[in-house]
């Protein structure tokens, strides 16, 4: 089956998980606004489902224009420095805050002492299907086998290319034990029913702290869905880690929205004497066509007011160079970001790209 067409028929296929009804939603709390009886909302703007015709539209448009348009040149990849990972792991309070970019929205972080990982997706295919679904464009770069022992697992959503069954069993049987999982509301009972029992739910603003680690789930606008029952029944989000050490912000998936200066607004005051994150893990990726993926992901010169907004010292761009999603070619956000960064201001050490395997060394925060 010619590619285009298979993807056409996959997203068709996901928009009858976009329209379809949630149960009831047990965690629901009147209280708060972004609870629903039967899931959950964002904040500031309900999320509202495309209509089938509309992705008809999207998908139709995208298969005559033959899109997305083959990339210039793959994406970068590195070999990992395997050696100062596993230094760096061992170090405890010495260790430096690094970030290596395993590809896609999976970030080997290392600071605090710890060893975290955001999103991870090491399987070849983001679908419920092995036979059909967006590939990887470059292997992870860094394989499962040669992680160092993984403290923290951090999932933003439920999504196919941001939580992958393999990949978090995979983590859980890692050597030394397995790590701790801190989810989103609602992603608990479905990590327990495959195995995984270290779990941590939280919802928007909740903190849940690892020695002298502490991880807050943040609103970003998204949404969530993994079948034709459960769309928006588990909640969605960003996180905030701070260690004595180093402040990172990690968006997961999300379109533009208010919420970014109310996470800038909200921690103010812990990070008035060393200044805003130390760094902000921000999606560059899967944008186009504008008119359909603008509620749900940002484009590079989003990306570069989310920075802003944030008050982050740097950037790193994720989401970008993986899985073809959506209609731009896998290298565009390439020269997306060098023009949104220049049209800024900003210097490329503010909001930078890594090559897959590639790890940034970062300074620690001053005390």
């Amino acid at each position: 089956m010619p590619k285009p067409l298979t993807r056409t028929l996959l997203t068709l296929a996901t928009g009858l998980v976009l329209a379809a009804c949630s149960a009831p939603n047990p965690y629901y709390d009147g209280s708060r606004s972004h609870h629903r009886p039967g899931g959950f909302q964002n904040n500031h703007r309900d999320f509202e489902t495309k209509s089938l015709a509309e992705l008809v539209r999207w998908r139709l448009a995208a298969y005559q224009a033959n899109r997305p348009a083959p990339a210039l040149a793959p994406t970068p990849r590195v070999a990992p420095d395997l050696e100062f990972l596993r230094a760096n792991a061992a170090a405890g309070s010495a260790m430096q805050p690094a970030l290596t970019w395993i590809g896609h929205a999976s970030v080997l972080a290392q600071f605090g002492g710890l060893n975290l990982i955001t999103d991870p997706m090491f399987s070849q295919r983001a679908s419920p299907l092995s036979w059909i679904g967006p590939t990887r464009a470059q292997p992870p770069g860094v394989a499962l086998a040669e992680l160092p022992r993984i403290d923290i697992v951090m999932i933003s959503h439920n999504h196919y290319d941001h939580l992958d069954v393999a990949s978090v069993q995979a983590l859980q049987a890692q050597n030394g034990g397995p790590p701790l999982f801190v989810v989103p509301l609602g992603l608990g009972p479905w990590l327990m029913a495959r195995g995984i029992t270290r779990v941590v739910e939280l919802d928007w603003w909740q903190a849940h702290s690892v020695g002298a680690v502490e991880l807050v789930l943040t609103p970003v606008r998204h949404w969530s869905g993994r079948g034709l029952t459960d769309r928006m029944a588990t909640l969605w989000g960003g996180f905030a880690v701070f260690a004595p050490d180093f402040h990172l912000f990690f968006a997961g998936d999300t379109g533009y929205s208010p919420d970014f200066t109310d996470i800038r607004q909200r921690f103010a005051a812990r990070q008035a004497e060393g200044g805003g994150f130390d760094i902000a893990l921000l999606p560059v990726g899967a944008y186009a066509p504008r008119w359909f993926m603008a509620d749900q992901h940002i484009d590079p010169t989003q990306a570069v007011q989310v920075h802003r907004d944030l008050g982050a010292k740097r950037s790193l761009g994720v989401h970008w160079g993986t899985f073809e999603l959506t209609d731009e070619s896998l290298d565009a956000p390439v020269a997306a970001l060098a023009a949104a960064r220049a049209q800024a201001g900003l210097a490329e050490a503010d909001f930078f790209l890594l090559a897959i395997g590639q790890t940034r060394r970062l300074p620690r925060r001053s005390p």
